[in-house]
């Protein structure tokens, strides 16, 4: 759920909220001129005092902005999302984007779908509690998983001092669970299994919200494009970049 525009408001926030660019992003265009509130220019620090006052990006004919690339990235097993540390080694160092930044974190120990992209917009938007966000978690674990197990973590445990809870809960066999949650705690679906006396053999992310991992292999990539692209954007109500 998108955040309430609240009047007055500055129009940096404003045009944030609209999904037309970060904050800092809002104010880089107002020093370049293409940022109007009823057709003047817009000054830094600039209050909208209602939703009755037009305020609009215009594009830069001369030096049009590059697109943001988004893609679907399979994380391999034992490669850390991002500040490696001796003898590891993290997404940008092995995949063929290196000028993209992961869209949230991925444990070392697990694998799967992650987001990399250019476009400083979609971490808010993506990673932020308030929008509930699913993702989908096919897991292995060693012991038998009963068929109490969905219930409980369906309901919320507690662990190290918070709440942690399971959108929903799928038993596909006696030691295959498919979990989406919408919060990304971390460690979090180890952490509820341990408490269950369950142990994660393996844990393989395939889904963030409509963006599906599909036929990936480890380290294998797509680029968002056409509808898939247009999709993902509506999704976490975003425009693109001007």
């Amino acid at each position: 759920m998108a955040e309430k525009i609240v009047f007055p408001i500055r129009i940096n926030r404003l045009l944030a909220l609209r999904g037309l660019a970060t904050r800092r992003g809002v104010d880089e265009l107002i020093e370049k001129g293409l940022v109007f509130i009823d057709d003047k220019k817009a000054k830094l620090g600039d209050k909208i005092m209602s939703a009755d006052v037009n305020v609009e990006i215009r594009k830069n004919k001369k030096n049009p902005s590059k697109a943001f690339v988004y893609v679907a990235y399979y994380k391999p097993r034992g490669i850390v999302t991002h500040s490696a540390q001796e003898n590891e080694s993290e997404i940008k160092d092995i995949s063929p984007f290196p000028n993209l930044f992961p869209m949230g974190r991925l444990d070392k120990a697990s694998e799967g779908l992650i987001l990399l992209t250019d476009d400083g917009r979609v971490t808010e938007r993506l990673l932020h509690p308030r929008f509930a966000h699913e993702k989908e978690y096919v897991v292995t674990v060693r012991e038998k998983a009963l068929a109490s197990v969905k219930n409980i973590l369906e309901a919320g445990i507690e662990s190290e001092g918070e709440i942690l809870s399971a959108k929903k809960v799928e038993i596909l066999g006696p030691h295959t669970l498919v979990i989406i949650l919408t919060e990304g705690k971390k460690h979090q679906i180890r952490r509820m299994l341990d408490t269950v006396h369950l142990t994660v053999e393996k844990l393989v992310r395939t889904r963030i919200m409509g963006i599906h991992l599909g036929a990936l292999k480890p380290g294998g990539s797509r680029t968002l494009k056409g509808s898939a692209r247009a999709s993902f954007l509506a999704s976490i109500d975003l425009k693109e970049n001007i």
